[in-house]
């Protein structure tokens, strides 16, 4: 049995980028973790307090009946501020991914891509990294980053590897439902298509990463760090 940990930018992240892997992951025994580091609604006010805390709760309840269709042994939320990582200190988040770290012991970490659109994303891929130094007791040995329909796609950065391109493809066909099943949860964060975070969006995705490697459905990650130790 293996530790996996997911952290999130924000809830429907851990649904978007991995949730058939983590469905898959969860079939076969493993234990299935979710890190949300940030509230994520009040970017949607004009101020952050223009957001009720109730419309935070009721996100995070999405959150977890959507952790339950998939097999999430648990979800931690963090709350920092939504879209605004980057008026937080980046040690904060990487305290934060510290301290679930030490407590979950994971053997493999899935986050986010570092080249998405969104800053959240970005802080996030540099907390993990930061978080996940090869040093001491290391328990992590994979980190994979995955993509976020509506932010991945949307970074048109032309510098050196900004575009996502997968090198890992995970078969999810036989997971697929489960995937739509927990996306469905989140009401207030799905939208119409052509809009890539719908279930049309998703679906088309599935197929095109499956089409890329011979398979019906698939998800597609980029390895960061892979450490082999030595046999004890």
């Amino acid at each position: 049995m293996s530790v996996i940990l997911v952290v999130a930018a924000h809830p429907d992240d851990e649904i978007l980028g991995v949730g058939g892997t983590a469905a898959r992951h969860a079939a076969n025994g493993d234990k299935i973790y979710a890190v949300i580091l940030g509230e994520g609604q009040t970017s949607r006010g004009e101020r952050r307090e223009d957001i009720s805390r109730e419309a935070v709760n009721k996100l995070h309840a999405d959150t977890l009946k959507s952790a339950k269709a998939i097999g999430y042994s648990d979800v931690f939320f963090e709350d920092f501020p939504d879209n605004r990582f980057d008026e937080v200190d980046l040690l904060d988040i990487v305290k934060a991914v510290e301290r679930r770290i030490k407590e979950l012991k994971p053997h493999i970490i899935y986050t986010h891509y570092s080249g998405d659109l969104n800053i959240d994303h970005q802080y996030t891929a540099r907390a993990v990294l930061t978080a996940t130094r090869p040093i001491g007791d290391y328990c992590v040995e994979e980190i994979y980053a995955f993509e976020t329909l509506s932010s991945s796609e949307w970074s048109f950065d032309y510098s050196a590897q900004a575009a996502f391109s997968p090198n890992v493809f995970v078969d999810i066909t036989d997971f697929y439902e489960k995937k739509e099943q927990a996306m469905s949860c989140y009401k207030s964060e799905l939208c119409e298509f052509p809009h890539p975070r719908s279930l049309a969006g998703m679906d088309t995705l599935s197929r095109t990463r499956g089409m890329a490697a011979g398979m019906e459905r698939a998800e597609a990650f980029m390895l960061v760090r892979k450490c082999v130790k030595k046999d004890k």
